[in-house]
């Protein structure tokens, strides 16, 4: 193929030697008429040109390759609580299809079933973190997969060799357990004449787990098995609407659904010109985070502390943002004199914020003077800053301390331990782009999406549907008082109410990483698995 921008230079370097030049400075003189070079070297280019980018389109048009469903089964044991476990491992990648049947995704999954059991009695909970885009990774080898990679919580984890040991917060004892890694996450990938638009969106990335848990359900003869969603950070986004279509329109009834680090409505987290709601929900996580890097003082007792500052939040405060201009210079100053002795900010710079500090802002303030910043995943974290005098925090300083860990356990656990052969990268993260958030006739922006009523429509069309929230107070990623702010917000019976419950750990977004948190966690969740299963 000949590249048309070879002949747009050609063009014009014929043009220069053709067209008659001013003999004292050598440059082109004007013309009125080109000649029929001229022209025809125009409408060559022009027509190469289009041949090429034609080219260029049905070349990325053509369909990928569409591998074989794929699968390694490898057999295992494991002591749980002083009991020896026998259990079998499955990586595997299933075929997604379109309504036309034609097959435009390849979805991996790792599987855990405990040898012995009745399928019909046997739990299995369908497992995934967030993003979106992200893989299932951390809660598998975090939380709550028979393997856990070891971390330096809360500090940087040294470089590799990295320690794998039998986790100890792993719920294989209870229940089955399946990791998903939706699609362009881990080793999922959109194939065929397959398009990330199908897969990348609310509903889009809820239709294809529809897909995938009903496959799964139908080859392995679990229908009657007690099932579980177990999501965490977008995961619970994402187990709203799932467990809603589901049950729904798969006729697929849950018995319960875990939110690690929630979020719901993303009006709480988002601080968008002209909406208060989020500095409301965001406070008691600075306060407590304030207190963390003893910049104020510690609690006697935490839990009324963080309940009068939730009162506080919630009235004295609020009052005052939803006045705005109009109110009054006392109440605003003793307002701002509270919040200083709550969040160990200056007054001075609560009074240039006018009462509003986003997440990135407090995590930029808070220990600047020390030169650190703080994290945003889990604000026991801080780091080093090279960028005093930038008005927010620059990177998330937990992530770096343990991504490398994480990533390094994952591929060496699937390819080495569970012999699942592939030269693919596993993505970790950002596979996949353009998420839709638009929702049939609903806002297309990410701070309108709320799918708090598709889980109200799941517990009051499933009034047995129990819900646990698992909330870290270090979270400044999804404050645990965003997600107490939306369920307050649910409209609900006070029967079905009964039905959620919310946790609290001394740790941030991914408290499984603090030791005592991770078998907190795993005692909570093995709990609401026994009491889900129960029968009425």
């Amino acid at each position: 193929m000949i590249d048309g921008d070879i002949f747009i230079v050609s063009f014009h370097f014929l043009f220069y030697q053709l067209t008659p030049k001013n003999k004292s400075t050598d440059t082109p003189m004007r013309i009125h008429r080109p000649s029929a070079l001229v022209i025809f070297l125009i409408g060559f280019t022009m027509s190469v040109t289009g041949i090429s980018k034609a080219q260029e389109s049905e070349k990325s048009s053509e369909p990928r390759p569409i591998p074989p469903e794929r699968e390694s089964v490898t057999q295992h044991t494991i002591r749980v609580d002083g009991q020896a476990i026998s259990y079998t491992a499955t990586a595997a990648t299933i075929h997604l299809k379109n309504d036309e049947g034609d097959v435009t995704g390849s979805l991996f999954f790792t599987a855990y079933t405990m040898e012995g059991e009745d399928a019909d009695s046997r739990p299995i909970s369908f497992i995934f973190n967030g993003g979106p885009g992200s893989a299932s990774m951390w809660l598998h080898m975090g939380a709550f997969g028979p393997k856990r990679v070891l971390v330096n919580d809360p500090d940087p984890t040294p470089p590799p060799p990295y320690d794998v040991e039998d986790n100890p917060g792993t719920l294989i004892g209870v229940t089955d357990m399946v990791f998903i890694d939706p699609i362009g996450t881990g080793f999922s990938r959109v194939v065929g004449e397959g398009e990330g638009s199908e897969y990348w969106g609310i509903d889009e990335d809820a239709a294809s787990l529809t897909q995938f848990i009903t496959q799964y359900v139908t080859r392995n003869h679990r229908w009657n098995s007690p099932k579980f969603l177990i999501g965490e950070s977008y995961g619970t986004t994402r187990n709203a609407v799932l467990v809603n279509r589901l049950q729904n329109r798969a006729g697929m009834h849950f018995n319960g659904v875990v939110m690690v680090s929630s979020v719901l409505d993303f009006e709480t987290l988002r601080f968008d010109p002209g909406r208060d709601v989020s500095y409301v929900t965001f406070l008691p996580s600075y306060a407590i985070t304030a207190a963390y890097h003893d910049v104020i003082p510690w609690p006697t007792d935490l839990k009324a502390w963080l309940s009068e500052i939730r009162s506080f939040a919630t009235h004295e405060y609020a009052t005052v943002l939803a006045q705005g201009a109009s109110a009054s210079a006392s109440d605003v100053a003793s307002v701002r004199k509270r919040m200083a002795a709550l969040t160990g900010l200056s007054e001075e710079y609560l009074d240039r914020a006018n009462l509003r500090v986003t997440a990135g802002q407090f995590r930029a303030e808070l220990l600047r003077n020390a030169g650190r910043v703080v994290s945003r995943l889990d604000s026991r974290y801080d780091g080093f800053s090279n960028e005093l005098l930038r008005e927010t925090a620059s990177y998330d300083a937990q992530s770096p301390a343990i991504s490398g860990a994480y990533t390094a356990a994952i591929n060496r656990y699937l390819r080495d331990e569970l012999k699942f052969e592939t030269t693919d990268n596993y993505q970790v993260s950002g596979g996949t782009s353009d998420w839709n958030w638009t929702r049939g006739s609903g806002g297309g922006w990410l701070g309108s999406t709320n799918v708090a009523p598709d889980l109200e429509q799941a517990m009051i069309r499933n009034p047995n549907l129990k819900v646990q929230f698992e909330n870290g107070y270090y979270d400044l990623a999804t404050p645990f008082f965003a997600t107490e702010w939306t369920t307050d917000h649910m409209i609900l019976p006070d029967e079905l109410r009964k039905n959620i419950k919310h946790n609290y750990y001394e740790a941030g977004h991914m408290m499984y990483a603090l030791d005592k948190e991770l078998l907190a966690l795993k005692i909570n969740v093995t709990e609401f698995i026994l009491s889900a299963t129960q029968r009425p």
